[in-house]
């Protein structure tokens, strides 16, 4: 009698969950509350869905800070190679960008999802949505289903349960935080959850004025208390209420907990990261005595954007129509500070709705990285963005999301020591050919 699994949440965790264990023999219900499966899927990387990153392990492990060694054994039964040739597999092709970031071909995230949708429904997983997960039925600490309100209350008896519902972020998408409280049931630990890979709201108008602004090659200095935490080489934007771009992002989950224990936060911004004091200074010299007839104003056009010349002006305190020829050593050293610190300070984050990744959740402590099993519950397994674990922007979640569902799928399709399926099943007078019963044993 094959082994019967659940899993909850159809995002790229679940799906990857459900196919492996119905290729392992097992039949597996696949339930997702939305009317569509995987839609955060759809939208993630602006729709073209950055699937992974080609950084040797070592370096991948590391953009997940201390959470990252739990995915060890995720990433060594299945990490970027064989996400790749997976997807080529099902006719997805990649390509590798800047960063060694990993996206399909195609630039469409939609063409990913329809592919682990039909290599799902192909390997025998059956996809019931709109079919939100109300409670886990654990029994003297084993898994025996999961009760599901759809249009009326149904109980579904399974050997084992695979909770893959994602964070809390993007609510719309059906992320809502519903693994956490199904989790806490079965009496798990949750870290607190808060955003991460999240804009960054600053003080004052400067953000407003420069609005829309998108500085490259700009080196971001997350500094706490006045003491540098972490930089970051690359992009960044200016918004209405602050900053936003994969500079900002990668910072940010650093930036909420330090803001969250009412610690000083604030960015600083190196605008020429490739030249130092010295040659940044000889280039100001240079610019000055070769146009010193020019105002300070229309000098700054040869350094800095259009929109960030006014803001330049108010901070360095040089008056804009000051001839180049007059500007004072002083002066100019206060340029060279301000183009090599150009300061903003953090006053928060936006809210959690709106980050990319959700920070915290079940504690890693109480599963099994082996199999991502729960050590408190038989026949329990996580896993994905439910999990402890948040990484840097630049494929790495989704990656997390992969191999954890490949490793919870494989594990949950085997029975569990204690076996709480087919002779429990028998003994209850379960059918064993269906999932859906019409009562739950007390």
């Amino acid at each position: 009698m094959s082994q019967r699994v659940i899993v909850v949440g159809a995002g790229p965790a679940g799906l990857m969950s459900a196919g492996q264990a119905a290729l392992q023999g097992a039949e597996v219900l696949l339930l997702e509350k939305m009317d569509h499966p995987a839609r955060k899927l759809h939208i993630s990387g602006k729709g073209r869905c950055n699937l992974t990153n080609v950084a040797p392990l070592d370096e991948f492990m590391a953009h997940f800070g201390p959470n990252g060694l739990f995915l060890r054994q995720a990433f060594h039964r299945f990490f970027t190679p064989d996400l790749v040739a997976f997807l080529a597999e099902l006719g997805v092709q990649t390509v590798t960008e800047r960063g060694g970031r990993v996206f399909p071909a195609s630039g469409d995230a939609g063409q990913v999802v329809d592919a682990l949708l039909h290599w799902a429904e192909r390997s025998g997983v059956t996809l019931q949505t709109q079919s939100p997960v109300e409670r886990l039925l654990v029994e003297r600490g084993r898994m025996l289903g999961v009760q599901v309100t759809r249009m009326t209350w149904r109980i579904y008896r399974s050997d084992a349960v695979v909770v893959a519902t994602g964070g809390a972020s993007y609510p719309g998408t059906g992320s809502r935080g519903d693994g956490y409280r199904l989790a806490q049931s079965a009496g798990h630990t949750i870290v607190p959850i808060r955003p991460a890979l999240v804009p960054l709201e600053t003080a004052g108008d400067v953000a407003a004025r420069l609005q829309g602004l998108s500085l490259r090659n700009v080196t971001a200095r997350l500094l706490v208390d006045g003491q540098q935490q972490a930089d970051e080489f690359g992009e960044m934007i200016f918004t209405h209420f602050g900053v936003s771009g994969p500079t900002v992002l990668t910072l940010s989950r650093r930036a909420v907990d330090a803001l969250r224990a009412g610690r000083e936060v604030a960015l600083s911004i190196d605008l020429k990261p490739a030249l130092d004091e010295q040659k940044l200074d000889a280039r100001l010299l240079r610019d000055l005595d070769a146009h010193g007839k020019r105002q300070f104003h229309t000098l700054l056009k040869g350094l800095l954007p259009q929109k960030l010349i006014s803001v330049c002006v108010d901070q360095v305190a040089i008056p804009a129509d000051k001839p180049g020829h007059q500007v004072t050593a002083e002066e100019r050293g206060r340029l060279r500070a301000w183009l090599k610190d150009f300061r903003l300070p953090v006053t928060g984050h936006r809210p959690l709705a709106e980050a990319i990744v959700t920070a915290g959740g079940v504690d890693t402590q109480e599963i099994d990285p082996r199999t991502m099993a729960s050590r408190l519950v038989d026949g329990l397994y996580f896993a994905g963005e439910v999990l402890d674990f948040d990484a840097d922007t630049g494929g790495y979640n989704l990656q997390a999301a992969f191999s954890t569902g490949w490793l919870a799928g494989q594990a949950a399709s085997v029975p569990v020591a204690t076996g709480n399926s087919q002779d429990t099943r028998r003994k209850n007078g379960d059918d064993p050919t269906h999932f859906l019963c019409r009562g739950f044993p007390g």
